[in-house]
């Protein structure tokens, strides 16, 4: 059977023009002046007012806190925290980003294999153990 194409090609035009309309993938429009909670590549995490953003996803954060991390195991978040008041958040190093409303850690559902974590916060010290 032959194909029509230029019954495909209508179609993905069609698909273009959708996509086109949607804008960006990820719609942080919805956030804006709303309570965010951020994650960068590298282990930070900061919450805050978002006020901008641009396509990149580079963020304007108002009244933005940062959770201090252990200095021992930089994966691991200690109590303390940190005011940095009006800061830019780079596109390109943010890993993680959603309304702070609803947001809640959760144990991690994958147990690790036993003397897993020993030789994991090892890892940043240069000398992982096998």
């Amino acid at each position: 059977m032959p194909v029509d194409i230029s019954k495909l090609w209508t179609d993905l035009e069609e698909t273009w023009v959708e996509l086109k309309k949607q804008g960006t993938i990820l719609d942080t429009s919805r956030f804006l002046n709303k309570q965010v909670h951020v994650k960068f590549f590298g282990g930070r995490e900061a919450t805050g007012v978002l006020k901008g953003f641009d396509p990149l996803v580079n963020l304007v954060l108002d009244e933005a806190i940062e959770f201090i991390r252990d200095p021992d195991n930089p994966y691991h978040l200690t109590d303390e925290t940190r005011n940095l008041g009006l800061v830019i958040c780079r596109g390109t190093s943010i890993s993680l980003l959603s309304p702070q409303e609803g947001y809640h850690a959760i144990p991690n559902p994958f147990p690790l294999p036993e003397g897993f974590q020993e030789s994991y916060s090892q890892v940043g010290q240069g000398n992982m153990t096998q």
